[in-house]
């Protein structure tokens, strides 16, 4: 079902974010890092979450991580995504541990399965800064296939 040409939403930003969305122009995905116990953490926040020390900073991710879980979307009622459809919306876990909401591309889903590996990519977006989007590595995706979540 074709809605004509819609702009997608754009990433509202914030004081916490700003940082986040100006490495995002630059195709760079920042996650943030506790200055006193190490501990990774994503979204950002004032605080750590781990030991509650302020002002964690921000910090590159690797942009490399395995897929947690996934869910195919068939159809949208947002008219801004119905195009879209299928799409892959997926949470991926990056090697430093956080979790993060996404889209997984360049994957038939029924070629993804749960842990496989992933790496960041990032889309041109016709408005506002990239979303980043994650796309399956080597040959991490299966042959056959039930979709399966977790």
């Amino acid at each position: 079902m074709s809605t004509g040409h819609r702009h997608k939403p754009v990433p509202l930003t914030d004081g916490l974010s700003e940082q986040y969305w100006a490495a995002a122009r630059d195709h760079r995905l920042l996650i943030q890092r506790c200055r006193h116990c190490g501990s990774y953490q994503f979204y950002p926040r004032l605080h750590c979450t781990t030991c509650f020390a302020p002002d964690p900073e921000w910090v590159e991710a690797s942009g490399r991580g395995k897929l947690h879980t996934f869910s195919v979307v068939e159809r949208s009622t947002n008219p801004e995504f119905a195009e879209d459809c299928p799409y892959v919306f997926a949470i991926v876990e990056l090697d430093e541990g956080v979790r993060l909401a996404t889209r997984i591309v360049a994957t038939p889903p029924g070629r993804l399965a749960c842990d496989a590996p992933v790496r960041v990519v990032w889309p041109e977006a016709a408005v506002g800064p990239p979303l980043p989007v994650f796309a399956v590595t080597g040959d991490g995706g299966r042959e056959s296939g039930d979709r399966g979540t977790r």
